[in-house]
């Protein structure tokens, strides 16, 4: 089974920019949002499971999960937002595992997520955690421009991420152009998983 690399950070750090590039690579990459909107609609069950949970709909005219609609129900209630995780997170961990089992070959596979140090359902689920991380003030600035949100909306979600350092193998500051960050992932990658 190969390794796997946990690439996380806080919004705008350029994780995913990151992730494309080791992508292009020919690593495999597991975004954890898109698989998880993914499974929404693989596994219908997990949408029916969490109406019951709430007690209301959570389907569009189609009867497909509204993601606005579950947004309104647990994203100002933290208990409501553990009851999601309960049920979403462990489908999400063998997803993940079930995917990894398909590069046998790969000296390693990443998962990217920007929640999974605060999870403990993820915990020893990494060989390696690799944190992307910028100043604040750039991360907002890209984040805004990326979204097309104010600058103080995407502080406020900035505030809310929290990384758990002592999880942390290796930091890869972003604070340059695109290339930069390319070739100091080249650098860190080259030597990661040396003992």
């Amino acid at each position: 089974m190969p390794r796997t690399v946990v690439i996380t950070g806080g919004i705008g750090s350029g994780k995913s920019a990151l992730c494309s590039y080791l992508s292009s690579k020919g690593i495999p990459v597991y975004d954890s949002d898109s698989r998880t909107k993914s499974l929404y609609d693989r596994e219908p069950w997990i949408v029916h499971r969490l109406e019951e949970e709430f007690g209301c709909s959570l389907r569009d005219g189609k009867g497909r999960l509204d993601r606005r609609s579950l947004a309104a129900v647990v994203f100002s209630d933290p208990a409501r937002l553990s009851q999601l995780e309960s049920v979403v997170y462990p489908v999400v961990l063998q997803d993940f595992k079930d995917w990894r089992e398909r590069y046998p070959e790969a000296d390693f596979v990443v998962l990217e997520s920007a929640v999974i140090l605060s999870k403990p359902i993820f915990d020893g689920i990494a060989d390696r955690v690799v944190l992307v991380d910028a100043p604040e003030a750039l991360r907002i600035h890209r984040a805004a421009q990326r979204d097309g949100r104010g600058e103080e909306s995407v502080r406020e979600r900035a505030h809310l991420q929290h990384f758990d350092l002592s999880k942390v193998d290796a930091v890869l500051v972003n604070d340059g152009t695109l290339s930069d960050l390319f070739r100091k992932a080249d650098a860190l990658f080259a030597h990661l998983f040396d003992e």
